[in-house]
């Protein structure tokens, strides 16, 4: 149900853009912004109790979208790098304390990114998709499938993903473009990230025996479940 949900909402979206890029050639009409093509369609095509209806959508899917994105990292800030790095003993005030200054650090950093009017939404989305793919994906391929991969060895990965997607994007510039004109952060971002998974991991002390053991004990049950399949 979740995947044919998604199937109709980027149909309805690209829709939306192909309209919108015909209606500005036909009518020739001058859209500085052209991400606001739904609000001017909504303006238009609906009467305006229906089109506010509309606007109001828009402004509640940001804000709800906003609220869990700045929970989810204050939480994530506070409990998984705050209080496991910093402040193991932490009191529960100080954790709120922190857990606050961190809302406000990611609010006024997604307000330094938005205020330039050159970013688009889309390029934003793009960038934070790349960041994520590059710091996490190898380390989520190689935990499920390496079982020399170790603690180093992941977060040697994440660091390097995520740092080789930002000097892609706000590095030096080749032709008066960024590199990420060029080729998608995502790709050298992930190579790299690949790299030193594998570097950091063969150079330093490999897993606990216990996790090596659940590794290949998951491992055979795969494989006597996709066996057991064949078989039958």
């Amino acid at each position: 149900i979740g995947i044919s949900w998604m199937t109709v909402s980027i149909i309805g979206a690209m829709a939306t853009g192909f309209v919108g890029i015909a209606y500005v050639a036909e009518t020739k009409m001058s859209l500085p912004d052209a991400e606001t093509i739904f609000i001017i369609f909504s303006q238009f095509l609906f009467h305006p109790l229906i089109g506010g209806f509309l606007l109001a959508a828009i402004l509640a899917a940001i804000m709800s979208t906003i609220s869990s994105q700045l929970l989810v990292s204050s939480s994530s800030l506070t409990e998984d790098f705050y209080k496991a790095f910093l402040r193991k003993d932490a009191s529960d005030k100080e954790l709120v304390f922190v857990g606050r200054m961190s809302v406000l650090a990611v609010s006024l950093v997604a307000i330094w990114l938005a205020w330039n009017p050159e970013n688009t939404i889309l390029s934003l989305v793009s960038n934070a998709w790349a960041g994520f793919g590059a710091a996490f994906g190898p380390v989520v391929i190689l935990s499920l499938f390496w079982k020399r991969m170790n603690r180093n060895g992941a977060l040697a990965g994440m660091l390097a993903g995520a740092i080789t997607v930002l000097f892609w994007i706000y590095g030096p510039t080749f032709g008066g473009e960024h590199l990420s004109a060029y080729v998608y952060e995502i790709v050298p971002g992930f190579i790299l990230s690949t790299l030193a998974i594998i570097i950091f991991s063969k150079f330093t002390a490999e897993p606990e025996q216990e996790l090596q053991d659940k590794f290949v004990e998951m491992e055979s049950v795969i494989d006597d479940y996709y066996h057991g399949d064949k078989k039958g």
